[in-house]
């Protein structure tokens, strides 16, 4: 049974929007996610509306007056109307703990990393798209946090979604309790608009 109730498969591996701001949404898998996992808990619509919502969202904000860290030194008009594209890989708990100690020198596989893509303002002028990045999800920890949080894995994997591309523009709760609020606060005005429950109570 699909856990978003839609029969599309993951074999497509990107999907296009009639949506401006989202141009493409590119998920692969490890070898060792099998099509069933991708099928049952990656449904790609389901994902496309999670990321909408959340730029939507942020495009919302942008236009009374907030400023995205990884994109400040870009016209908030120019990244607005800049069609976007992200890339999503699914993996197990081995290559996890991997990616996580490279990336954040902690040896233990996480729910999410999120990988910006950097890219110099003078580039993203000139390219057709703006590409937010790279997130990675860890199949196993992000199933096994929603079973210990008492959260179905879709309203998970929603929040994680939406924590990961808050990232991918700059957020980051680690940099203290008023960044940790602001992001905290974001994340749980986008879930209450896919009318998902808070999910830090």
């Amino acid at each position: 049974m699909n856990q978003f109730d839609s029969n599309n498969s993951h074999q497509d591996h990107s999907a296009t929007n009639d949506d401006d701001s989202l141009v493409a949404l590119d998920i692969n898998a490890a070898d060792s996610i099998d099509d069933e996992t991708l099928d049952t808990f990656y449904d790609r619509k389901y994902l496309l509306s999670v990321m909408m919502a959340t730029l939507d969202y942020m495009n919302a904000r942008i236009n009374d007056g907030l400023t995205l860290p990884y994109f400040a030194d870009i016209d908030s008009e120019l990244w607005q109307d800049k069609p976007k594209t992200l890339d999503i890989y699914i993996t197990d708990e081995i290559e996890g703990q991997a990616l996580n100690l490279e990336a954040r020198g902690k040896d233990y596989a996480t729910n999410i990393l999120s990988y910006p893509s950097e890219l110099p303002v003078a580039i993203i002028g000139l390219m057709p798209t703006l590409s937010l990045g790279e997130l990675i999800i860890c199949h196993e920890v992000m199933v096994r946090e929603a079973q210990e949080q008492d959260k179905t894995v879709a309203q998970h994997i929603s929040h994680l979604l939406i924590h990961g591309v808050l990232h991918l523009l700059g957020f980051d709760h680690e940099l203290g309790e008023a960044e940790q609020d602001e992001m905290e606060r974001f994340e749980i005005e986008i879930l209450a608009g896919l009318n998902l429950p808070n999910p830090y109570l």
